[in-house]
């Protein structure tokens, strides 16, 4: 697994198909050990294994709950770089790494659902505001603004849209983003002003005489 030269963290692949993963055989226990004492130390080999082994397990608790594996995606990837950032948080001899991974996985879920109504709620009082603006013969300029600026935010990338939502809705820092996704900092930072580019971009008038 790669290392992010910026911040230390190993890259997480893309998540793989989904499924359960291999079934379990002799000898599990004291691999898991193996790769959770590891993981604890910091060796990259571990995170790594990890993934190939429960990223699988990971991703089927996501889309079953979401419904859209692209989105469980994203959640697996968020489990497990979470998982490295918090790494000296768990104890191996207290609990199971597949039980620890599938604890954080929830968490992330509900972090993703979290986010999914959220963009629903807003869209829903975007329209409620837009046809009471209509009723009322005001102006509805200023409807329509925020109106054209949510359409575009949802087409943005998903962890862009992600980081931008959590930052102008949610009202939190670049540094609680980090914390709450397990992106780190550096990176978040780059989803935050790759996302602005392209909104103002695509918000802007188009040139005259075209």
């Amino acid at each position: 697994m790669a290392v992010h030269r910026t911040t230390g963290t190993p890259a997480v692949p893309p998540a793989p198909a989904p499924g359960r993963g291999p079934a379990p055989h002799e000898g599990d226990d004291a691999e898991e050990r193996r790769i959770a004492f590891g993981l604890v130390r910091g060796e990259e080999a571990c995170l790594d294994a990890a993934y190939r082994r429960w990223g699988r397990l990971v991703h089927h608790l996501a889309a079953r709950t979401l419904g859209d594996p692209r989105e469980a995606e994203d959640v697996t990837q968020q489990v497990f770089a979470a998982a490295w950032r918090g790494r000296t948080t768990f104890r191996p001899e207290r609990g199971s790494l597949p039980a620890w991974l599938t604890g954080i996985a929830r968490r992330k879920t509900a972090d993703a659902l979290t986010a999914r109504t959220r963009r629903t709620a807003l869209t829903a009082s975007l329209g409620a505001a837009l046809e009471h603006e209509g009723r009322a013969d005001g102006e509805p300029e200023g409807i329509l603004d925020r109106l054209v600026v949510a359409e575009e935010l949802a087409r943005l990338p998903r962890v862009q849209r992600d980081v931008l939502e959590l930052a102008y809705f949610a009202d939190l820092t670049q540094t609680q983003i980090a914390d709450r996704t397990g992106i780190p900092l550096g990176t978040v930072k780059s989803h935050a002003r790759r996302g602005l580019r392209r909104m103002r971009h695509n918000l802007a008038p188009a040139p005259a005489g075209g």
